[in-house]
């Protein structure tokens, strides 16, 4: 099975991207799923072509100016960053297009 890697977005790359991990990690560990996981700013994600961006709703303008390959890289828009329920039910169905779960 492909190890994941799971990129948590926020504009500093500091604060907010780091307590959406800690979370996400709880959702991915009850699952099963072994994924690498890093957090970093906005403008360093683009390059860094992971399988999987976490960011926040507030984000979504930023992102949709850069051209990511969604194809590659699904990108989750999360209310509430941490929460494991939405983190759970945003989650599921990438993990299962990506062969995770």
């Amino acid at each position: 099975m492909k190890k994941l890697t799971i990129l948590f977005v926020c504009g500093a790359g500091l604060g907010s991207s780091f307590a959406a991990q800690m979370a996400a990690e709880d959702v991915l560990n009850q699952k099963g799923v072994d994924a690498k996981l890093e957090h970093t700013d906005i403008s360093s994600a683009v390059s860094m072509n992971p399988d999987i961006i976490i960011t926040a709703q507030n984000f979504q303008s930023q992102f949709e100016k850069f051209s990511i390959d969604e194809e590659k890289t699904a990108i989750i828009y999360l209310k509430n960053i941490v929460s494991k329920a939405e983190i759970d039910e945003k989650i599921t169905p990438v993990l299962q297009a990506k062969g995770a779960i």
